[in-house]
């Protein structure tokens, strides 16, 4: 065979397999303005934002041993660590907006890419935003001082869900409120421009990890630590008890490390994708799990586990141990801004599905459609803007966490597997990024996921029938998501 033969083959097979990629990819309209430093922002900044401010208390109360809690930071990071490398190979062969949807519309056909892209508009990504959005009002509440009803109105209004569940729309009325005014806030910003809303995420960034190193730091050098407080710790629970405490707390870690895939959302707008989503994904990851093992480890010099265990603000309240009631005025405030930049990183990246769903006719179109000035999914923003609101007043901050991590894992597992199906339909294609480890990484990380969504599961209904959380959280996300398959059959009626 000829040179030019070869090269001649070379390009034929080339130009069919984008060819059979493009018919399962939406064709976006939306341009190539991220690079690699603004998307290595929109990971750290989607995935620093209010874990970290809030999670970390009730870790310590649920493990009661600062060894274990430390232990679960680290192998929470590097699962999260092992998902970002498979999740690069699909981000570098598929650099689409839409992420994980077209991915698996590559993998799994319509059925399941539409489940998922449903899960990920009805619980994944407007509840991830709500959480993070009620974290930031909650901590301004500590020096705003929002308005609240007494427990007898907030207990006077109640929605039950039979076999689920009780929510308290009223309670924290005034967290709630500011909450929803700045989700609406970033919609308005990244409905003006893309530039600007990756702009503010860039600016965003650097400004929270230089606050967050500043807390380290000034928790560390206070002098009102005590080293002890790195192993000793109370009476945590033991054998099994101590089993499911660590995938409970491995929950709390997670919805910490939960936004790593946004940049797989925003694929079709980052300059050299195929170079620089694999780049940003592993640097952004690694850069989350150093500054949370170490924030984590100044929380716990200043406060004992038990004392951790006991804090509403973990954060504000370690400053106060450290430097007096100004210092934690002045953290909360700080904490204000660095959870902002979450908010913003997370809005901006997850309308992009349902954006991508609507320009397939996979969804209603209308959430499709580019606005003729701003160039950006304007439909989509508005659309998951008003459900995350939804989701702000009807839920509380654990709920809405414990509920999305769930729903987002069942999401990873799946996603893992399907990489088997590519690497097997797929022997030739260009992968300008392989996932290190391949096999052994993705059996590993779909073994482990599996792992922890049973035991989850396990653990939401024992906690619900003893009374210890008022919803079974997975339970109801697995409900919302189950209530998109009549949905599905409607929109392929409707596109026949």
């Amino acid at each position: 065979m000829s040179l030019s033969s070869t090269r001649t083959g070379g390009a034929f097979c080339l130009y069919n397999h984008l060819g059979y990629l493009s018919s399962f990819m939406p064709s976006s309209t939306l341009s190539k303005k991220i690079g690699f430093w603004s998307a290595t922002a929109i990971i750290a900044g989607s995935i620093i934002g209010s874990g970290v401010f809030m999670k970390p208390a009730t870790m310590a109360a649920q493990l009661g041993s600062p060894v274990w809690l430390t232990l679960v930071w680290i192998i929470a990071g590097l699962f999260s660590l092992c998902g970002a490398l498979i999740y690069a190979e699909l981000g570098a062969l598929m650099p689409e907006t839409g992420g994980i949807y077209v991915y698996f519309r590559k993998m799994f056909g319509d059925f399941i890419a539409f489940i998922y892209g449903w899960a990920a508009f009805a619980v994944i990504n407007t509840a991830a935003v709500a959480a993070i959005s009620f974290v930031c009002a909650k901590y301004a509440d500590y020096f705003l001082h929002l308005p609240k009803f007494d427990d007898a109105t907030v207990l006077a209004m109640k929605w039950h869900i039979p076999f689920i569940g009780d929510l308290y729309p009223l309670q924290d009325i005034g967290v709630k409120m500011l909450a929803v005014l700045l989700v609406l806030l970033f919609t308005w910003i990244n409905y003006k421009s893309v530039k600007a809303g990756s702009q503010f995420q860039l600016i965003s960034t650097i400004i929270k990890i230089a606050i967050i190193a500043a807390l380290i730091g000034g928790l560390f050098f206070s002098g009102q630590g005590d080293l002890s407080n790195f192993i000793k710790g109370g009476e945590g629970p033991q054998g099994a008890g101590l089993l499911g405490a660590i995938v409970v707390a491995m929950t709390g870690a997670f919805y910490a490390y939960d936004g790593w895939i946004n940049i797989t959302f925003i694929a079709g707008e980052i300059k050299q994708p195929e170079r620089n989503i694999p780049r940003s994904l592993l640097l952004g990851v690694v850069i989350c799990i150093t500054v949370y093992v170490l924030i984590n480890q100044a929380y716990l010099y200043v406060l004992p586990v038990d004392k951790m265990g006991a804090s509403s603000l973990v954060a504000a309240d370690a400053i106060a141990a450290a430097w007096g009631k100004a210092g934690s005025t002045i953290v909360a405030v700080l904490i204000v801004i660095c959870t902002l930049g979450a908010v913003n990183g997370n809005l901006m990246a997850t309308c992009r599905i349902t954006y991508a769903m609507g320009q397939d006719k996979n969804f209603f179109s209308w959430a499709g459609k580019t606005h003729s000035t701003f160039q950006t999914p304007a439909n989509a923003l508005w659309l998951h803007a008003v459900w995350t609101s939804l989701f702000i007043v009807s839920g509380s901050f654990d709920m809405l966490a414990d509920m999305f991590v769930f729903i987002t894992w069942i999401a990873y597992a799946v996603g893992a597997s399907g990489i088997f199906i590519l690497r097997k339909r797929m022997p030739d294609a260009i992968r300008p990024y392989k996932v290190w480890g391949y096999p052994w990484i993705p059996v590993l990380f779909i073994a482990f996921s599996s792992f922890y969504l049973v035991v989850t599961v396990w653990n939401d209904v024992s906690n619900y029938i003893a009374h210890r959380q008022p919803v079974i959280n997975s339970v109801l996300g697995l409900l919302l998501t189950a209530a998109g398959i009549p949905l599905f059959f409607y929109m392929r009626k409707k596109k026949r």
